[in-house]
């Protein structure tokens, strides 16, 4: 298995904003936010130490979902790679890539040369996915789109490799005989899975090089941690998993403005008390998302938090 982040630290990252817009979490400047916004996130993340920048994946939103979950979804790879072009260290993270729409060797196509171009700085994070339009357009299997997953992520591994021409016989796919250049930068591209449910964590305890759930609260997360590690060990998995959590929404200081009940904010010490609570649980990175009006208010955000309080994370 593969290891990114730093042992025995909690790391940080975070989603982008402007990059999908679902009303869950986007904030109201983001829709008239593009490219440059985009950019100028990235280049803070990457001067001030986060672990990793990372980015959705859909296709096309139905009509019944698109007041929640708008159109806005920026293509991950597209996306990562215009990033890349304008940070050095922080890590590339699709979060997360529905790879069932697609074969895998298109993805491995898409994904080795976003890690070549970026210097190897690829994290693959992957999905089911949940909206059946998407797939009933794309020719995808939806009912059986965890299988299908399963399936990919074996043939991403063999695809991602070393090997020039890589060879893969499965039940949905098989390759052999054809050859894919450039290769990724890394020796092995780290495969992180999202998913919070019994087939997700399953999933990442058995495939995964680390774990993304999706929403689960505190009270949760230790017994889905606990579950993961007895599921990696019955199958024999003994290599690292790095595991990740969703914190609540932050703002550094006194805000001045209503940041919402749930918002962790305050002083840097007390945010950061709260937020070692993950790496007691056996967290190893924290994605982290703040409350804010604007991209210069968001910058503010992430430079006063990398300052002040991710310092105090492993204290």
């Amino acid at each position: 298995m593969v290891r990114v982040l730093p042992e025995g630290r909690l790391s940080y990252g975070m989603q982008l904003p402007v990059q999908s817009q679902s009303v869950i979490y986007a904030e109201g400047w983001e829709a008239g936010a593009g490219p440059e916004e985009l950019a100028e996130v990235a280049r803070v993340a990457d001067r001030t130490g986060f672990a990793y920048i990372a980015t959705c994946d859909h296709v096309a939103i139905p009509r019944r979902l698109a007041d929640a979950m708008s159109t806005v979804w920026y293509d991950p790879v597209a996306t990562l790679a215009y990033l890349a072009a304008v940070t050095e260290r922080v890590q590339l993270l699709s979060h997360v890539a529905v790879v069932g729409l697609r074969h895998p060797l298109a993805s491995a196509k898409q994904y080795a040369t976003l890690d070549h171009l970026s210097g190897g700085r690829l994290i693959l994070g992957v999905g089911a996915g949940h909206v059946e339009e998407e797939f009933v357009a794309l020719g995808a299997d939806f009912a059986g789109r965890g299988a299908v997953l399963d399936e990919s992520i074996d043939a991403l591994r063999a695809a991602l490799g070393r090997e020039e021409f890589p060879e893969f016989a499965g039940e949905r796919f098989s390759f052999s005989g054809l050859g894919q250049k450039p290769r990724p930068a890394r020796e092995r591209v780290p495969v992180w899975v999202g998913g919070s449910s019994p087939a997700a964590v399953r999933r990442a305890a058995v495939r995964g090089d680390g774990w993304l759930p999706q929403g689960d609260p505190r009270d949760r997360l230790p017994a889905q941690i606990a579950k993961l590690r007895r599921l990696r060990e019955e199958a024999g998995n003994s290599g690292p998993i790095e595991i990740g959590a969703i914190a609540e929404p932050l703002y550094v200081g006194e805000a001045g403005w209503d940041v919402g009940r749930r918002t962790l904010s305050g002083k840097p010490d007390a945010i950061a008390e709260s937020l070692r609570a993950y790496r007691a649980m056996g967290v190893h990175q924290i994605q982290v998302r703040f409350r804010s009006r604007g991209v210069a208010e968001l910058t503010d955000q992430m430079a006063a938090f990398a300052a002040d309080v991710a310092p105090l994370l492993n204290q």
